[in-house]
């Protein structure tokens, strides 16, 4: 497959690429080192039209495709992974409401997103990471709707939400199919949202627990039917894993860079590093897997772009993306020697930023599981 950009989402990249090098680069040793996003980035890059892209001109967005949002992810996280994935937030808790959200929960929600409001995704718990089916947060029916009572964890920007998509139970003897999401505002009573979580990497990106008390939900703040929570959750993830492997390819591009940077300037045995072999291969094995992972990620973007099935395609790029980061990360240190290991160099930053790559949004496992059912 081919993927050569029109000349508007060339424009789009470039600006992405400039607002990344301007605004987000300068900011982003601060903001790891004292675990803080800085909030006017995100009026910045609202003020730009880089976020909430794939909201449709009736809510306020331009309606772009799947391929723009990973243009801009893949620039936003090149320059810092904790702020690019906090700015990206958004576009995954927008997803079930464009998915199954009713005309006026679209207008209410949506068009929040567009005034500036930040939202959350709420599906993990303590007990249930891979295993999505076994949350235990309840949605009881009582008079006018729900009362929603657990707690959710490693939520990304709840902190931030002016409200959260929180998937419960509201049968929990159906397991899958008993699962339904809500929209919750974030002021609701009986909802709280704990400090934020103290995290090995992506350290700019606000990540908390969410408590529920006995939170009531009206009817009108159900998404979907009873019992389809965990359906919508499968095609979230194969909508948002494009974006999440943009995250990786990001991060990649990043350590070849800084790399190939330091093994041009650093000399050793009377020549540059970049002239022994051992370091050009570590070089050349990290183009190779920048590039297919940046391939990958195009082509399950442009398949949902498409209104193609991506399932398949969305897990590969995810879990090769994201397994190239880490190990791109990991071979950028040891290019870099004893230097990247220092925390005046960026490269340690994004080691620990890129771990969690392998975890969230499903795990490298969880992919390979998926890859392998297809196969079947």
């Amino acid at each position: 497959m081919h993927f050569a950009l029109t000349s508007e989402q060339s424009q789009i990249q470039a600006l992405a690429q400039e607002f990344a090098r301007d605004e987000i680069l300068p900011l982003a040793v601060q903001a790891d080192r004292t675990a803080q996003f800085p909030l006017q980035i995100h009026r910045q890059a609202l003020e730009l039209g880089l976020l909430n892209t794939s909201l449709p001109s009736h809510l306020g967005g331009p309606g772009l495709g799947a391929l723009e949002l990973v243009l801009i992810t893949e620039a936003l996280c090149h320059a810092c992974l904790g702020i690019g994935t906090a700015l990206c937030i958004n576009a995954l808790a927008s997803e079930p409401l464009l998915l199954a959200g009713t005309p006026e929960q679209q207008k209410k929600y949506l068009g929040r997103l567009t005034d500036g409001a930040m939202a959350s995704f709420a599906l993990t718990e303590p007990a249930a990471g891979s295993d999505v089916a076994g949350i235990r947060s309840r949605a009881q029916r009582v008079s006018g709707g729900y009362s929603l009572s657990g707690s959710k964890i490693w939520i990304s920007n709840a902190s931030l939400a002016e409200f959260l998509i929180i998937f419960a139970k509201t049968d929990p003897d159906q397991g899958h199919k008993g699962m339904t999401a809500f929209i919750v505002p974030a002021n609701a009573p009986g909802l709280s949202i704990g400090l934020p979580l103290s995290k090995l990497g992506q350290k700019a990106a606000p990540t908390n627990e969410v408590f529920m008390d006995q939170v009531f939900v009206p009817d009108a703040q159900r998404l979907g039917a009873e019992g389809s929570g965990f359906k919508l959750a499968m095609q979230v993830f194969d909508r948002s894993r494009p974006m999440v492997a943009a995250f990786g390819v990001g991060l990649t591009q990043r350590c070849l860079d800084e790399a190939l940077g330091y093994a041009r300037q650093r000399h050793s045995m009377g020549s540059p590093i970049l002239e022994h072999q051992a370091i050009a291969h570590k070089l050349a094995e990290m183009r190779v897997r920048l590039e297919s992972s940046r391939l990958l990620c195009y082509q399950s973007a442009s398949l949902l772009d498409a209104g193609k099935s991506n399932t398949l395609e969305a897990a590969m790029a995810k879990l090769h993306a994201s397994d190239s980061a880490m190990w791109a990360a990991s071979e950028t240190i040891q290019v870099m020697g004893g230097m990247g290991y220092s925390t005046e160099y960026p490269a340690e930053k994004l080691f620990r930023d890129a771990k969690v790559l392998q975890i969230y949004e499903g795990t490298s496992e969880i992919q390979k599981n998926i890859i392998a059912r297809a196969m079947r």
